[in-house]
């Protein structure tokens, strides 16, 4: 059974990143070593297991507590949250912490929507300034037959 074991884990362990391997390879470790000491634990007095059994709640519910504080990614159906941990609110440098991105998306879209309209007042100005001190009249540009004027005297001009 431990070779079937050991070679799936070892087939996992190629398919993963190199810091999920590690946790995996302490997990089964430590899951190694409690099973043979609770193997052993049948021969020992009375005293020593009642200790043994008490250190080992004592564990259990210090491992529960580091959990508890750590950060997690909690799931809700199609969503997703990066919880910073714990059951507390945070703090004043926590929510501007938090704030803060939004507000410079926020100050990097108006700034790129100025920038642009800028560039499009300078672009209908120059337009402008060639209109009016062009030789022909603006109300040339609107006449139809100038334009047919204007593909005339192209195709005219042409060998």
């Amino acid at each position: 059974m431990t070779n079937s074991i050991t070679h799936s884990t070892l087939h996992t362990f190629t398919m993963q990143p190199h810091h999920i391997q590690a946790g995996i390879q302490h997990e089964r470790f430590g899951m190694l070593v409690a099973a043979r000491l609770s193997d052993a634990t049948g021969a020992l007095p009375y005293d020593i297991s009642e200790r043994l059994r008490a250190a080992r709640v004592q564990a259990l519910s210090k491992r529960k507590m580091a959990v508890r504080n750590a950060s997690a990614v909690i799931s809700n159906g199609s969503s997703a949250a990066l919880t910073l941990g714990g059951d507390e609110s945070p703090g004043f440098w926590g929510r501007i912490a938090s704030v803060l991105p939004l507000v410079a998306l926020v100050a990097g879209l108006v700034a790129i929507n100025l920038v642009q309209n800028e560039t499009r007042a300078n672009e209908l100005a120059e337009v402008d300034t060639a209109l009016l001190t062009d030789d022909l009249p603006p109300a040339a540009f609107a006449d139809p037959g100038f334009v047919q004027f204007l593909r005339t005297g192209s195709e005219q001009g042409k060998p």
